[in-house]
């Protein structure tokens, strides 16, 4: 049986990792309900499905690698996460117990736009 060929190592995985790491834990303190979890529902749906689909589209792009689908779904998990972890989280009454997750993961965020947008600047070049 032959093991699965590696991840290529490059700086949209690496965050993309960082967001399915952030959102599992989170998933995590929701169901053990350990503070400061997420609510069980934000406006318009439940949480812990939205973070199920924020986490698929995260691996998902990890198994697309550099394609166009995975470009594609690495846009769209790091859009996904910031309805977690955007810039609406500073002004969170819960902002001093999580802003480490708030921070690394726009970080995280950040990376994958731009590393997105320098392959696409890269492809339309060539």
């Amino acid at each position: 049986m032959t093991s699965p060929a590696p991840l290529p190592a490059s700086a949209k995985n690496a965050a993309l990792w960082v967001l399915i790491t952030l959102q599992a834990v989170m998933l995590a303190s929701m169901f053990a309900e350990l503070a400061p979890h997420p609510p069980r529902t934000i406006p318009l749906f439940a949480l812990a499905p939205f973070l199920g689909v924020a986490i698929a589209a995260a691996i998902a792009s990890l198994q697309m690698g550099s394609s166009l689908a995975g470009r594609a779904l690495a846009v769209i998990a790091a859009l996904l996460a910031s309805v977690s972890f955007g810039p609406h989280k500073y002004i969170d009454p819960a902002f001093g117990e999580i802003w480490p997750a708030v921070i690394t993961a726009q970080l995280a965020i950040v990376t994958i736009l731009y590393q997105v947008f320098v392959a696409a600047r890269k492809g339309a070049e060539a």
